[in-house]
């Protein structure tokens, strides 16, 4: 493992493997480099690219210097751009595809690739409720880590009876130790689960080239959104992986990744 330090002084692990341009793979929530889909899609993707699989703030090998802010989010990558050459491709999961398009808007990044941010844009499903983050600080504040990580499961779909059986789920543990990141992916997220259309001022400067995915399997709310930021994206192009849900599988999704980012040869940006 390497470790960057990012502006406010924060330890950012990170893995660096492969050869070629390079590639940063942001995560979602709960995930990072011992959870979730970074390590799996980084060993396909350095076939053809430098690819730096990172743990964000709070979460495994990095601190976490409160108090947080996404800003600070943004400061972590931009330091791991700086640690790849001073530019890079990005490439975000769910809420991280959310801070890598803010990332991507502000620093050294030719082009940026995200796999289904959970946009809810219309009344195809219900909003996140106003009081969802606050529930998740008062859990966390009364040590309740296990009933953080039971609320955000049961907010993103999952069956009553699986949440009921997940602390027998042998990563269980691995959520709990990260269950204080929770409500910075809701706070990444504010603005953009409200039902209502995408705010179009957030992403308007980024001009970049950008792809925009999402599983074809994957239900109406989740393709209605991905489908209206990339309407909102000035240079995007939309792509939906047939057969594929939320939990896209790394061997599909790695082909759609290597012939957008090698259309062109990567350059540093203005």
């Amino acid at each position: 493992m390497s470790t960057v330090t990012s502006r406010d002084g924060t330890t950012i692990g990170y893995e660096r493997i492969g050869e070629g341009p390079p590639l940063i793979v942001v995560d979602g929530a709960l995930c990072y480099r011992e959870m979730g889909p970074s390590p799996e899609i980084a060993r396909l993707l350095a076939r053809r690219f430098t690819v730096y699989t990172c743990d964000r703030r709070g979460r495994g090998e990095s601190g976490n210097t409160l108090p947080w802010s996404h800003e600070r989010e943004v400061d972590d990558l931009a330091a791991l751009v700086e640690a790849a050459g001073g530019v890079a491709y990005l490439l975000g999961f769910s809420s991280g595809a959310a801070l890598a398009l803010d990332a991507a808007a502000r620093l050294p990044v030719p082009k940026v690739a995200v796999y289904e941010p959970p946009f809810i844009v219309d009344d195809s499903r219900a909003p996140v409720p106003e009081d969802f983050i606050p529930g998740l600080h008062r859990c966390l504040a009364q040590g309740r880590r296990g009933e953080a990580v039971k609320r955000f499961m049961r907010l993103v779909g999952m069956p009553g009876l699986l949440v009921a059986v997940a602390p027998l789920f042998p990563n269980w543990k691995k959520l709990t130790d990260v269950a204080h990141t929770l409500p910075y992916d809701l706070t990444i997220m504010d603005g953009t689960q409200s039902g209502r259309a995408l705010p179009g001022s957030r992403w308007a400067g980024l001009t970049r080239p950008s792809l925009v995915l999402d599983g074809g399997k994957s239900p109406r709310w989740m393709r209605n959104g991905v489908g209206s930021l990339a309407n909102l994206l000035p240079a995007s192009r939309y792509r939906t992986l047939p057969g594929q849900n939320h939990m896209v599988k790394a061997q599909v999704l790695a082909p759609a990744l290597v012939e957008f980012f090698d259309e062109l040869p990567l350059r540093r940006t203005a």
